[in-house]
């Protein structure tokens, strides 16, 4: 059995939705059907989920609804019209919003979620119509029926393990299940979402309940590529890499997967086979447990911006009990969250999201660090972007940090600041904002471009 996902491209209008047919047609092993909402048609459309948002948006604040309301119908019958489809289901799903948007608004975020899982919920319903109607055995099953349950956390809610089991039953229904993805149920039955790129967070888990043998990824793009192309033209494919760079790589930057969608597979220990709706016959991106390393120690460069940094000075800071625990117990009491930290005898740095850190609140955090651990100097740097250097074979190589710090040196890039991880799959450098491109193409023609484009 085949658990396969379609993502927003792929379901943004009926020709897309034909070639999901096809796919799906193609091979009677796939028997689950995770889909996303309808996502943009051309450059310039709207997602139906950003549609939604701004319609929740509107109805908290009082204001009229109506013409977002009408346009996010619109995009679900303007799919049915074109196929020829019977329009009782757009019925049914005009009557599901129009319910949500008169529901209870004293709990904003529990609306906010409600909205949200509508977009996914509603085009499963359409997609399973649509498999009938062209003579297939198919089913919509709402998460909460298949058992789907999660914690009590709007926006990032998380996979209760009971779920697995409860989802094993799907094996057991008759023709295709076509599932919602992006959202789950808590125990006291309410819906709750997964963070961004939720759907792809859903098809995991799915694929692990069931005991898939492959979980099947389709989007808009041939593979996931050894770097960003719209930084590097024409870069090379990567055919095959770990969980473990994927999941560097998408926390990174890389926007194919969200970071936390693999872990579902991961666990089960289930190849994702990442495809292109529109190329359904072209090789994609296989993850797996463990490849082949022969083609170099780096399998891919990622970047992301938006970062910022923290950095705390004190003379004889490592022989000062507690002093890590204190900084990071201010953090705490200040609501952030920290994505790296590293450290020598006399000083630290905290990298953390720009977007936590406002005026007031890095004032009063500057002024903690001062007085409550005596540091000697505390800087906050901001525009900070890091790059990724990824790859399970670096631990083997020898020279690879040399290699790439070499690369941007020789680019004229200067280095904020540098980590690696204990286990040696990445390489993490801190640069100005401004740089990052000129950086990753550096690090991209150091290690890839003597290797022939596929």
């Amino acid at each position: 059995m085949k658990v396969i996902k379609f993502g927003g491209s792929s379901l943004a209008s009926s020709v897309q939705l034909h070639k999901v047919f096809d796919v799906v047609k193609s091979d009677k092993d796939r028997k689950i059907i995770v889909v996303s909402a309808p996502g943009k048609r051309f450059k310039e459309d709207t997602k139906v989920t950003d549609l939604l948002i701004d319609c929740a948006a509107k109805a908290l604040l009082g204001e009229s609804t109506d013409a977002l309301f009408q346009t996010i119908i619109e995009r679900y019958s303007g799919i049915a019209q074109d196929m020829g489809m019977e329009l009782s289901i757009i019925q049914e799903i005009e009557h599901n919003l129009h319910q949500i948007l008169q529901s209870d608004k004293s709990d904003p975020d529990q609306f906010m979620d409600l909205m949200k899982a509508s977009g996914e919920d509603n085009n499963a319903k359409l997609v399973a119509a649509f498999f009938r109607f062209k003579g297939m055995d198919a089913e919509y099953v709402n998460p909460f029926d298949a058992g789907l349950f999660v914690t009590d956390e709007h926006a990032s809610a998380r996979v209760l393990p009971e779920s697995y089991d409860n989802l094993f039953a799907l094996r057991e229904r008759k023709g295709l299940v076509i599932f919602p993805g992006f959202f789950g149920y808590t125990k006291a039955g309410e819906i709750r979402t997964f963070s961004r790129s939720g759907s792809d967070i859903t098809g995991a888990i799915v694929a692990n309940g069931v005991q898939a043998e492959l979980y099947e990824n389709f989007t808009d793009v041939d593979a996931v590529f050894a770097v960003n192309p719209a930084i590097v033209k024409n870069p090379c494919k990567v055919d095959e890499l770990t969980y473990r760079e994927m999941r560097e790589l998408s926390y990174a930057g890389f926007s194919v997967f969200h970071d936390e969608a693999l872990v579902p597979a991961f666990r089960a220990g289930i190849p994702v086979h990442i495809k292109n709706t529109n190329n359904p016959d072209g090789s994609g991106t296989r993850v797996i447990r463990e490849r082949d390393a022969s083609n170099g120690p780096v399998v891919g460069i990622a970047s992301d911006d938006g970062f910022c940094s923290i950095y705390i000075s004190k003379y004889l800071m490592n022989r000062e009990l507690g002093f890590g625990r204190r900084i990071l117990q201010i953090l705490e009491e200040a609501e952030l969250s920290y994505e790296h930290m590293p450290s020598g005898i006399d000083d630290l740095t905290i990298i953390l999201r720009e977007n936590q850190l406002d005026a007031k609140k890095e004032r009063h955090v500057i002024e903690r660090l001062k007085h409550e651990v005596d540091a000697d100097q505390v800087v906050v740097e901001h525009g900070i972007s890091l790059l990724m250097v990824v790859g399970e074979a670096m631990r083997h190589n020898v020279g690879t940090t040399y290699r790439a710090s070499r690369a941007l040196s020789n680019a004229g890039v200067n280095i904020e600041m540098i980590n690696q991880g204990s286990s040696e799959v990445s390489i993490m450098f801190g640069v100005k904002k401004e740089q990052e491109h000129q950086a990753v193409r550096a690090l991209y023609h150091e290690f890839f471009s003597s290797v022939p484009v596929s």
